[in-house]
């Protein structure tokens, strides 16, 4: 999934767009960032909590774009963060 996600061109006409506060070439390069220290070694207690967030962000974004390839794309990067912050979820005590 990574690969396929390095390999995909960002949404054509959505540099620079900004969906409710959230600008999407920040978030896609945040994610990814996250998702390759990820898969480096391990996330500290600062990106899990920024990875927490940026799945927040998705889950608010995807829902407000109507094109297709666009929210395709930034379904794969919620599937991706979400992958990658698994580790992370606190068990039930």
């Amino acid at each position: 999934m990574w690969e396929d996600h390095l390999r995909a061109l960002f949404p054509d006409g959505f540099r620079g767009v900004d969906f409710d506060g959230v600008d999407l070439v920040l978030l896609d390069a945040d994610v990814a960032g996250l998702v390759q220290r990820e898969l480096k070694g391990g996330l500290d207690d600062s990106g899990i909590a920024y990875l927490w967030g940026c799945i927040a962000d998705l889950d608010k974004i995807i829902p407000l774009i109507n094109e297709e390839y666009c929210v395709s794309y930034f379904m794969r990067l919620r599937t991706m963060a979400q992958a990658a912050a698994a580790p992370y979820i606190p068990t039930a005590s």
